[in-house]
């Protein structure tokens, strides 16, 4: 039977050189140590503390190596693991195995570190169990290879009694490190293993269950297969917790998404180059129904269930990489650390939300992600934001608890506009498809959700055709049927009786407003919005105008949700909106709590999105801040429901003590922080009196000022990373290379140029309501003085401020040259968040939010293309294009791509900053310990 060790009394040493002064180097060495460790600390895994897992990352020397295992071997009791990647050499006269340090020379044992010495140390511990695992060869010199020379011979020497060696290669075959790869063949395998777990496998992983897993995905690849040599019962010895097992009972697997093959990985934007051998073994096919392999001489039989031909394991960013012999102890920090969540996981959400691209429980395809899950950690400050899940459980029941401040504007899915209220109505309200339960950037891929699968998009991207999954319900027991979405999607017309929603999809299906809303329609056979046809009782069928590439993401909003028209109650319908999720409302009291309750009629089955662990789910309404913080730190509460972010002195408790601190997570928020430049006001319409301003800001000092790097990073152009057409890479004001300090000589050249050598007077508004951009404005008066630009500072009434800056003629009047302001989309392209704020078109006498009236033809053509352009790929390159033209014009200075610092509660599970939620957690994956 399969058994984890002991935590407490288990060692592990993990050792990696890349880097060589006499031999090639293999940089995905690096990424081996961090994703492995990672996933060695995992609680899914062996659960390690970071101090008992240490990481020696290019060793100088072997006494460097043998003392670090040594003390490992000391103090290990119940399991010690040792693993090497890197070059492995041969002792040419005696054929002995000796592993490459930094300054290894080929034929040249003692360079090295003779693989005796270290076996020697390693049985002198007290460890019952030994893991070996040895990924490297014996001569390799060719640039992507780890070459071997008499294998089998040396892999007899590394038998050590009572240990489980896994070597990477057999004979005299090649161990492979694929150009383009981020990892080794064998422990990329291995890895992917570890983050995918084995449909139809055991509970636990053991070190026989997981040898033939990766033999078999190695053979499918036609790549060099492992070997292993194990004595008494160490194959039994578990490594990790299955991440695709889930506990019996707990519910059928969701069904799959239906999507398209994940596009090849890529590395810095560059598809990576094929495995040399192009094409798969004869016959070979889909891993869903690859054969079963047979097993070669001296390979023990695979289990008995079948096993899978694994995907490719997941890009990983190389780390810094630590200098030559410098020996560090693991964090949750290092890359990789996804795998704490991969591996703990097992909730049955499938969870293909933490499985990127690979498959579900079922093992079908549930994904085409553009980019899979960065690895990050998954415990203490920060945890939640950087790719990594904290408290992976699939534990139901329990409360989980919030407090907010304010109640919503409505809780009626067609009239809110709130951001957590967006986020918190997934719990009763669902849409035709919604956004990926994912960590981070990740999170902005849309899945179905009552649709069986994305839309099928003809006529040019004008129609949108979706068929619905079987099984969904209302929370009486009824089907949702296509004609609830209609309706649901119709209300949004009725902006007279249930105003405060956005409209976009009225406008992308019905621009001339010819449809009157479903209150008001007169036609005798009642059939609504034409745009919007349900030929039977699954399918819906979206007529639009005018291509919109964007549309699926409008439809991935709460005014896109179902609404059965017998229970449409109208403008009461926000205080009970009926239930078409895993909870339905019990109690509301406005302004004061909300009870949900699990909705009995929901089937898991149906719902591949929704974790639904709370048994129930409360909201407390409380309009003292300071109170409701104490609150959650004495953890009354689980987590703020708005979660704007800590400030002030809250910020400051819980920043200076560790206990706090280590449940704060800075998740970036979608906002952006920057000045408009209006071209109505002297002598800002002269571009380069506008890159005098750009050059001449202090970046770094107007980030102190907002607060520090934990509430944003320095933005260097209009576009935040989670915005397809962003480019991390593109600096056009250098704004980064000076780390956010200003260029005055640039800056003073631009004013030469724009005839204004000695400077120039302007004004700079921002709202009186937030100290904070108070703090800004005075920061980048300051910053602009330095080179003769001086500004007076207008404090609008924050309650008139959008109407004050919205109207063009009264920014000219009171000669706005600066106009401090903060924008967000509603759903992340280009065309929500640039288009309000670049397009000539939406330039508008009151209620403008082209403030900087930036008036560009090619750019108003630009965002035509990139609108009806169905390929997201396509479309961010045109909004790219369009974010240059932006910066050339510098009729925007970009300061901050905003962060929150947001708190969690100790009791939560499953707890991860998602970006579609402005940052905030994702709701609907959340639960709680007890």
């Amino acid at each position: 039977m399969a058994v984890l060790p002991n935590p407490s009394a288990t060692r592990a040493v993990l050792i990696g050189t890349s880097r060589y002064a006499h031999l090639e180097p293999i940089p995905a060495v690096a990424n081996n140590l961090s994703a492995l460790a990672a996933a060695l600390c995992a609680p899914g895994s062996w659960g390690l503390a970071p101090e008992h897992c240490t990481v020696i990352e290019d060793p100088a020397t072997a006494v460097e190596v043998l003392e670090a295992v040594r003390t490992a071997a000391e103090e290990a009791t119940d399991t010690l693991l040792v693993y090497f990647a890197g070059h492995g050499l041969v002792e040419p006269r005696r054929g002995e195995l000796f592993l490459g340090l930094t300054g290894s020379i080929q034929h040249r044992s003692y360079t090295g570190l003779p693989y005796g010495t270290l076996r020697d140390v390693v049985l002198d511990g007290r460890a019952g169990r030994q893991v070996m695992l040895l990924d490297c060869c014996f001569s390799g010199r060719v640039l992507g290879f780890m070459s071997t020379a008499s294998a089998e011979a040396v892999i007899d020497q590394v038998e050590i009694e009572g240990t489980y060696l896994l070597a990477s290669v057999p004979d005299t075959s090649f161990a492979l490190a694929p150009p383009g790869e981020h990892h080794t063949a064998f422990t990329g395998e291995l890895l992917g293993l570890l983050r995918e777990g084995v449909p139809g496998g055991p509970e636990l992983l053991d070190l026989d269950t997981v040898y033939a897993q990766v033999y078999a995905a190695l053979r499918a690849k036609g790549r060099p297969l492992p070997q292993k040599r194990d004595r008494n019962t160490a194959g039994g010895l578990a490594l990790a917790r299955n991440a695709a097992w889930a506990p019996p009972g707990f519910g059928p697997p969701p069904p799959p998404y239906d999507h398209e093959p994940t596009p090849p990985p890529t590395f810095m934007g560059t598809p990576t180059p094929p495995y040399a051998p192009e094409a798969a073994p004869a016959g070979h096919e889909a891993a869903a129904s690859a054969p079963e392999p047979v097993p070669l001489p001296g390979v023990p039989p695979m289990p008995t269930w079948s096993p899978m031909a694994l995907p490719s394991p997941a890009p990983l960013p190389a780390p810094g990489g630590a200098s030559a012999g410098r020996r560090r102890a693991v964090t949750y920090g290092l890359a990789g650390a996804l795998f704490v969540a991969l591996v703990a996981a097992g909730i049955p959400l499938a969870m293909s939300w933490m499985k990127g691209s690979s498959k579900d429980d079922s093992g079908h395809n549930t994904s085409k992600s553009s980019s899979t899950p960065k690895p990050g950690p998954t415990s203490g400050n920060n945890a939640a934001a950087k790719g990594g899940v904290v408290n992976p459980s699939t534990k139901q029941g329990g409360t989980l608890k919030f407090i907010s401040k304010d109640d919503a504007d409505s809780w009626d899915p067609q009239r809110s506009y709130f951001g957590f209220v967006w986020n918190f109505s997934r719990f009763y309200a669902r849409q035709l498809v919604t956004y990926a339960p994912k960590p981070g950037k990740d999170g902005t891929e849309l899945v179905p959700d009552l649709a069986e699968k994305k839309a099928e998009v003809t006529d040019g991207g004008k129609t949108y055709t979706y068929t619905l999954r079987k099984g969904i319900t209302w929370e009486d027991g009824s089907p949702i049927t296509p004609e609830d979405i209609k309706y649901g999607i119709e209300r949004i017309w009725a902006q007279d009786e249930i105003s405060g929603g956005p409209i976009f999809i009225q406008q992308a299906l019905d621009p001339g407003h010819t449809y009157k809303g479903p209150y008001k329609d007169t036609s005798k056979d009642k059939l609504g919005l034409k745009a919007i046809q349900t030929p039977d009782d699954r399918t819906i069928v979206f007529k639009l105008p005018k291509a919109n590439g964007d549309f699926e993401r409008m439809l991935a909003t709460p005014s896109a949700s179902p609404v059965k028209k017998t229970k449409d109650t109208k403008e009461k319908y926000q205080d009970n909106p009926f239930s078409s999720g895993p909870y339905r409302f019990g109690s509301y009291q406005p302004g004061t709590s909300l009870e949900l309750v699990r909705n009995t009629e929901w089937e898991r089955s149906s719902d591949p999105i929704r974790a639904a662990l709370p048994e129930r789910i409360t909201v407390n309404f409380s309009s003292d801040e300071q109170t409701n913080t104490k609150a959650l730190f004495a953890g009354d509460y689980d987590l703020d429901l708005q979660s704007y972010g800590l400030t002030g002195a809250s910020l400051n408790q819980a920043t200076r003590s560790s206990d706090l601190s280590a449940r704060l997570d800075s998740p970036s928020n979608g906002l952006l922080l920057f000045a408009a430049l209006p071209r109505s006001v002297k002598p800002l319409n002269n571009v380069h009196c506008r890159k005098a301003v750009l050059y001449a800001t202090d970046r770094k000092n107007l980030q102190t000022a907002a607060g520090g790097p934990q509430t944003g990073d320095i933005a260097h152009h209009m576009l935040p990373p989670a915005i397809g057409g962003s480019d991390s890479s593109y600096d056009p004001y250098e704004t980064l290379k000076r780390k956010g300090k200003p260029d005055t000589d640039k800056a003073k050249a631009e004013l030469k140029a724009c005839g204004k050598s000695n400077g120039f007077s302007t004004t700079i508004a921002v709202r009186n309501n937030h100290p904070t951009d108070v703090d800004v404005a005075m920061s980048l008066q300051a910053s602009l003085r330095k080179v003769g630009i001086t500004t007076e500072i207008d404090q609008v009434d924050g309650t008139h401020f959008s109407e004050t800056t919205g109207a063009p003629a009264t920014v000219k009047k009171k000669g706005y040259g600066i106009v401090l302001y903060r924008w967000l989309a509603d759903f992340p392209t280009g065309q929500s968040f640039l288009q309000p704020l670049a397009d000539s078109r939406f330039i508008l006498p009151t209620g403008n939010l082209n403030v900087a009236e930036l008036d560009d033809p090619t750019i108003d053509d630009l965002f035509d293309t990139a609108i009806a352009e169905q390929d997201p790929a396509k479309a961010g390159s045109d909004y790219a294009q369009i974010n240059r033209r932006i910066s050339d014009s510098a009729a925007y200075l970009p300061i901050l791509f905003q962060k929150s610092v947001i708190w969690r509660g100790s009791r939560l599970t499953n707890v991860y900053a998602s970006e579609p939620w402005e940052g905030r957690y994702d709701y609907v994956s959340l639960g709680v310990s007890k």
